[in-house]
């Protein structure tokens, strides 16, 4: 049940979920068009605060992103976005974007505003001129962001946050004191900390961001993304950490998946082998009394009747979203990945070493991406974003920050081995350049783009050659692959 006097919706949760995919690819034109639907339309809430300034310093074509800016509550701060990073008519070819701040642990005023605002218009543009439900999708493993941009989202009444790679256990104490604009804080993992009692964490203060208190706003639901039932039973074990519904990921879902369990093998193709000991178990699922959704494979009719006939709420859908018209995938890598696929040319592999963050990662193989080696090697290594940073405990006791796809020497002047950077990509600049918003430099130097996706695509099957959100919606509730009702409302 909904935490009392928490304000959370009252609507029926949706039968299908539309995943919160890489860097703007889950953007506010998909959530909203899925939204209109009846379904639940997610927005991706990764490095928003970096997308944020690049569109204003692209000339925030249609005024869009200064509309939702003119509604924020607190028009100082929207001001002062608008002055540092609003550029009219856009940067002329060549001229690099605009830093934002990093993350990191001390609290930074100006990085906190640029999140929060950055969540708010997403949410507000997904949101704007219907009454569908809109959802904001986040990555435990950057926790330095969350505070700040979980209350942006809240300030646009966001209607579920969704939260996987990790453990998102103190999550619904955020949205608990948020909702009543109370300071908020969640731990930050610190590598090598000496010190086992010592908590570091990152958080918000929303009167101090605002400078005033707004009336108490409404608490989002919570689904975990998970990948086992033993993971979904210790977070529904007490009020503190229990979600209100789950999404069960397979390793065929795109981005990140769970590595297998047991000591890691790899097939011939060097991808993770997963066995009878990764699959969830959904009757014991199910007995926890949460609603859950399933993702991986399922974009298809068969795949959501199987879903329900499992128990299943609905189904959550990505890689069918991510090639839809209304996707925030730049154009011209869509329309190849499109053709691609239909042609059977289309490989997607399971690196359990390209990512940063430790988790196999799914990398559809492009020419002219950096799921090619040549690409990656002529690649400067820098970490010039840092979004998938780690916070370590320095031998004089200092807090560093350190990444494994940063420069090979950087990192082992930070005490790893260099073997830890073997093969890592740099997801920050490659899923951002994927959405058209590539760093570019005055020596003519352009960040290239890495593509994610799922790796089952028959949910291309029926549908139309260029295809709308609307059109995926369509072929995933036809009737002839289930018979759909109406779903009871969550923990109901």
């Amino acid at each position: 049940m909904p935490r009392p006097g928490a304000g959370a919706p009252v609507s029926p949760p949706p039968v299908l979920i539309q995943g919160g995919m890489g860097v703007a690819v889950s953007g506010w034109p998909l959530a909203r068009a899925v939204a209109l639907t009846g379904q639940l339309g997610v927005v991706s809430g990764t490095a928003l605060d970096v997308v944020l300034a690049r569109r204003l310093q692209r000339g925030d074509p249609g005024g869009h992103l200064r509309r939702a800016l003119a509604c924020f509550p607190s028009p100082e701060i929207a001001e002062r976005i608008l002055a540092r990073y609003f550029v009219p008519g856009g940067l002329a070819p060549g001229v690099p974007y605009r830093p934002v701040p990093r993350l990191g642990l001390r609290p930074n005023a100006a990085r906190a505003e640029l999140t929060a605002v950055a969540n708010y218009a997403e949410v507000f543009l997904a949101k704007e001129g219907h009454d569908g439900q809109v959802g904001v999708n986040y990555l435990e493993k950057i926790q330095m962001a969350t505070p700040a941009a979980v209350y942006g989202a809240m300030l646009a009444s966001v209607d579920y946050v969704l939260m996987g790679a990790g453990i998102p256990s103190e999550i619904p104490g955020l949205l608990d004191a948020l909702a009543g604009h109370r300071p908020a804080e969640i731990s930050v993992t610190v590598a090598e900390e000496a010190d086992a009692d010592e908590r570091h964490t990152a958080g918000v203060d929303p009167v101090e961001l605002l400078g005033h208190a707004p009336a108490p706003l409404r608490r989002p639901r919570l689904l975990a993304i998970v990948s086992s039932h033993v993971l979904a039973a210790y977070l529904a074990r007490s009020p503190h950490t229990r979600p209100e519904g789950f999404v069960l990921e397979s390793p065929l879902a795109g981005g990140h998946s769970a590595p297998p369990r047991g000591r890691l093998r790899l097939g011939d193709t060097g991808e993770p082998v997963y066995g009878p000991r990764d699959e969830v178990d959904l009757a014991k699922v199910a007995a926890l009394g949460l609603p859950f959704w399933l993702a991986g494979g399922h974009g298809t009719p068969g795949g959501l009747a199987r879903a329900l006939e499992a128990g299943a709420t609905g189904v959550q859908v990505g890689s069918a979203f991510a090639l839809c018209r209304e996707s925030g995938l730049d154009g011209a890598l869509r329309r190849r990945l499109l053709e691609n696929a239909r042609a059977g040319e289309l490989a997607v592999r399971n690196d359990p070493a390209a990512s940063p963050a430790g988790f196999p990662f799914k990398i559809a193989e492009v020419p002219g991406t950096l799921s090619d080696e040549d690409v990656h090697a002529a690649r400067p290594r820098l970490c010039d974003l840092g979004h998938l940073r780690t916070p370590y405990r320095r031998p004089d006791g200092a807090i560093g920050y350190r990444c494994p796809a940063e420069p090979v020497d950087q990192h082992v002047r930070k005490g790893r081995p260099a073997e830890d950077t073997e093969g890592r990509r740099c997801l920050c600049n490659g899923l951002v350049a994927a959405a058209g918003l590539g760093q570019r430099r005055s020596d003519g130097y352009q960040e290239p783009p890495l593509l994610t996706l799922g790796q089952d695509l028959d949910f291309l099957r029926g549908l139309p050659e260029d295809y709308s959100a609307a059109d995926v919606v369509a072929r995933v509730l036809s009737p002839g692959g289930a018979v759909l009702g109406t779903a009871s409302p969550c923990g109901e």
